[in-house]
């Protein structure tokens, strides 16, 4: 029989190969083992001419590991390219064995990502579907308390680690909010999710000044948080209005010196300790306040559209109670239209704009036929009017508030571009009204009303201007194009100081001695000190940042005094979304079924699912 030829493998060759344990060689595969997986016990496949299997593992699993690739190759492995002689059978009963370790994350896993009670590890049949995976040793099944035991370990794992990031950090902001359920209240804390407390008592602002402050002092955020964003709730103003740090304006040195009484200033902030960050509005909030309150208030005072506004809405609120309380209703309007009415939630001003917009899509003769046969007050053409202009009115404040209430790349500086937009797209819609003629005037009029400390704040402006995607590009008047080009320069200048006098003495040229009158030339009598040519750097560089054409962020790398102040003005987000999305997490912990979970307990689920612990549990 020939001899079977020998010729090496392509994993003996590979660069990465010493992060991988030969396990066995069959036929046209290798079985392995990752170094690098914390059980070490985790059996991978590859072919042995391809090793695409364990890059994709590596990058995967490893991917925030630095791979260093091994100079030497492996010469060991020797293994027969001969064709086997049948065609390989599927061994379907083949078990690959399991750590204990990550048998426990994976039931970790699975409690934290879907939001399970603790009490889930007990049942009988998660038990017996544990039981069925093979580990070495035998699988062990935790208990409650040990699951909660573990599950505290974690957590501890986690906080540390966000600690630790935090560190490297310059600047932070952080968004608060309190949520009620089950006569339960908690106050919820998130740059990453922070903490999620139980709130005993009246939430005063006293209360929620010391919580915030004692959250911020748990992970050493005092002196790094730049801002935290809340929405317009009386108790949360009056907090940060009365805990905020004492500080010099820019125009100390020019104004007269007071002298005040120490008495007044050792006021209960001082005497508590607590010092709360700068506070931005939610304008998400904002904007919710202008579309109910404010447009409304007009709505209701304007003798042209008060009667035709009340109604209208009363025959579309008489329209949805039907469909919704109704299934034959629901029926006869899936039928005639192929879509359901949407109904309004008294708590999220969008689902009145979009269940209104629903019912404009529908044509007015199947409206009639709807209302006839439900037996309800058919819906006007005039009515029909306004609510297609209402519509038309409100569709750039929702998309607007979708822009604002978004997590991802959604920084401080979008905020300033988004109100100029609104307000100039509302003013464009003007033209084609025939009811609501003056409802675009007033609602850029309440905008400027309730954004009136947004929109001079050179802290705003600021942050639009360094965020690449808008520069200069939402100012319309050329004078304030210059006035901000002048203050994102005065703004570099503070990063980049002059020279002292000592160091402009050191530019001047010095002679060994000092010469008589004689010896003076043209040279030496018109000596000037060196141009400082800090000024010409930095007015370079915004003129070249502002005429980049590129809108990415990874441009900042170019201007690393721009990319500085982008980063402190742009940490914090112009709405408070992130919190808001962390309570809707809770309910899902909290439901009625759950409500026995201890307050400590269902903060630290809480908090391990928002911060996606589990990402990292596997």
């Amino acid at each position: 029989m020939a001899s079977q030829g020998k010729s090496k493998t392509s994993f003996s060759k590979w660069k990465y190969a010493h992060y991988f344990t030969l396990v066995e060689h069959k036929d046209k595969k290798l079985l392995v083992k990752c170094k690098l997986c914390l059980s070490g016990s985790k059996v991978l496949s590859t072919a042995i001419n391809s090793n695409s299997n364990l890059s994709k593992h590596l990058q995967k699993v490893h991917a925030s590991t630095k791979l260093e690739a091994n100079p030497v190759s492996v010469d060991t492995l020797e293994v027969s390219q001969a064709p086997p002689a049948k065609q390989q059978r599927l061994d379907f009963n083949q078990t690959v064995s399991q750590g204990q370790g990550q048998i426990n994350k994976a039931i970790a896993r699975y409690v934290v990502e879907n939001m399970q009670p603790v009490s889930t590890v007990e049942s009988p049949a998660f038990r017996q579907l544990v039981s069925m995976i093979t580990c070495s040793g035998g699988t062990q099944q935790m208990g409650r308390k040990t699951f909660s035991n573990y599950l505290d370990k974690e957590y501890s794992k986690m906080e540390s680690e966000l600690k630790t990031t935090f560190e490297g950090l310059d600047y932070i902001a952080t968004t608060a909010d309190i949520w009620s359920v089950h006569n339960k209240s908690f106050l919820g804390l998130t740059k990453a999710v922070l903490a999620c407390k139980r709130i005993k008592g009246r939430h005063t602002y006293d209360v929620i000044a010391a919580e915030i402050n004692h959250i911020h002092s748990l992970y050493g955020l005092s002196t790094k948080v730049t801002a935290t964003v809340t929405d317009n709730g009386s108790n949360f103003v009056k907090a940060f209005q009365m805990y905020q740090p004492e500080s010099l304006s820019d125009d100390d040195d020019d104004e007269e010196v007071t002298f005040t009484n120490v008495a007044d200033v050792l006021d209960t902030s001082t005497e508590e300790g607590i010092v709360l960050p700068p506070h931005l509005r939610c304008a998400s909030h904002t904007l919710n306040l202008i579309s109910c309150s404010d447009v409304d208030k007009w709505l209701l005072s304007n003798p042209g559209t008060k009667g035709i506004y009340r109604s209208a809405t009363a025959k579309c609120t008489a329209l949805w109670s039907k469909a919704s309380r109704s299934t034959l209703a629901s029926e006869l309007v899936g039928d005639l239209v192929g879509k359901k009415l949407l109904v309004p939630c008294s708590t999220r001003w969008n689902s009145f704009y979009d269940a209104v917009a629903r019912i404009v899509e529908i044509p007015m003769t199947d409206l009639s036929t709807i209302s006839n046969r439900l037996e309800l007050k058919c819906i006007g053409e005039r009515e029909f009017q306004f609510l297609r202009e209402y519509c038309a009115i409100m569709k750039p404040l929702t998309v607007a508030l979708d822009i604002l209430q978004g997590e991802e790349n959604c920084y401080y500086g979008t905020l300033l571009p988004t109100i100029e937009v609104l307000m100039s797209k509302l003013l464009e819609i003007r033209e084609g009204l025939i009811i609501a003629t003056g409802l675009p005037d007033a609602i850029v009029q309440a905008i400027k009303t309730r954004f009136a400390s947004v929109l001079e704040s050179n802290d705003a402006i600021l942050a639009a201007v360094t965020l690449p995607m808008f520069k200069l590009r939402w100012l319309r008047d050329q004078r304030k194009k210059e006035m901000v080009k002048g203050m994102l320069a005065a703004e570099c200048h503070k990063l980049i100081p002059r020279p002292g006098p000592v160091q402009q003495a050191a530019k001047m040229p010095v002679s060994p001695t000092t010469p008589d009158s004689s010896s003076y030339n043209v040279q030496d009598f018109f000596c000037f000190e060196e141009a400082d040519d800090t000024f010409s750097t930095v007015e370079t560089e915004v003129m070249t940042y502002l005429r980049t054409a590129e809108t990415g962020m990874e441009i900042l790398k170019q201007f690393p005094t721009i990319k500085e102040i982008s980063l402190k003005k742009n940490a914090a987000t112009p709405s408070s979304a992130p919190v808001e999305k962390l309570f809707s997490l809770g309910s899902l912990v909290l439901s009625p079924k759950r409500n026995k979970l201890s307050d400590q307990r269902f903060e630290r689920l809480l908090l391990m699912r928002y911060n996606h612990w589990f990402e990292g549990a596997l």
